[in-house]
């Protein structure tokens, strides 16, 4: 699933950051999907892992810098996907490598990326709005 209009947060530099996550997203399940190396697949599950953390310290920051209310509940978020994907990246480790895995955990991924940014990511907009 692409990112699209409707997942704006109306925040620049988020937004920015959110297409770049749904684009490799999309490239991870593209691999699996066409039964690439899976060398290549390890390279984007670590871009991913580093990406995220970078985009969500990013997040974060920017949430404290207007002191946004709804900081602790996005952090604590935050933190629970950050373990999502390292035990994704477990699962493809210790599976020696199955595509399966990614192709199941994909899925996962985007949805929780999309619930995340249409729940929580887009009142963080909201909020900026009334400031």
């Amino acid at each position: 699933m692409p990112w699209t209009q409707n997942l704006s947060v109306g925040v620049n530099e988020i937004d920015e950051q959110h297409k770049t996550w749904f684009e490799k997203a999309e490239k991870l399940f593209e691999a699996g999907k066409n039964h690439q190396a899976k060398e290549y697949i390890g390279e984007l599950l670590e871009f991913l892992d580093s990406y995220t953390k970078k985009h969500f310290a990013d997040e974060e920051k920017y949430m404290l810098s207007i002191q946004y209310p709804g900081y602790e509940e996005q952090k604590k978020a935050h933190i629970l996907f950050i373990a999502q994907l390292a035990k994704l990246k477990s699962d493809f480790n210790s599976s020696g490598g199955n595509l399966m895995v990614i192709l199941n955990a994909n899925k996962m991924v985007v949805d929780w990326l999309t619930q995340h940014i249409s729940n929580m990511d887009k009142k963080i907009g909201q909020f900026v709005k009334t400031k």
